[in-house]
């Protein structure tokens, strides 16, 4: 039974998945916004979401949690930015907009992208 195990597995392994959530996060932070479908866009937007609270408290224990996860030095100097950018806010860095379905197989397709 899945009880208590709220992670979409988008149809791969844990290694795959989390694979997947690096590389977007890294195209997401150095684009600002990217194109997905809707599910990956929601689990794209818990880990973004908590990497830029990490990098809220501006501190060498934050630089290597973001750098081990991210591992791209570039891409986590602007994770670091974005945290001081958005030292007055409680949450919710993020908005999904959702889009029409694809031709191709009817996936939703939806932007994610910063706010503010």
């Amino acid at each position: 039974m899945r009880h208590k195990k709220d992670v979409r597995r988008l149809g791969r392994n844990k290694s795959h998945r989390k694979s997947l959530m690096r590389n977007m996060a890294i195209s997401f932070f150095q684009q600002k916004r990217i194109v997905t479908t809707e599910a990956k866009a929601k689990e794209l937007r818990r880990t973004v979401e908590r990497l830029i609270t990490i990098g809220k408290k501006q501190d060498q224990s934050s630089w290597r949690r973001i750098d081990a996860f991210l591992n791209h030095p570039e891409t986590t100097k602007i994770v670091l930015e974005l945290g001081t950018k958005y030292l007055d806010r409680k949450g919710g860095y993020t908005r999904i907009i959702r889009l029409d379905s694809r031709t191709g197989d009817g996936g939703r397709t939806a932007i994610i992208q910063l706010v503010g």
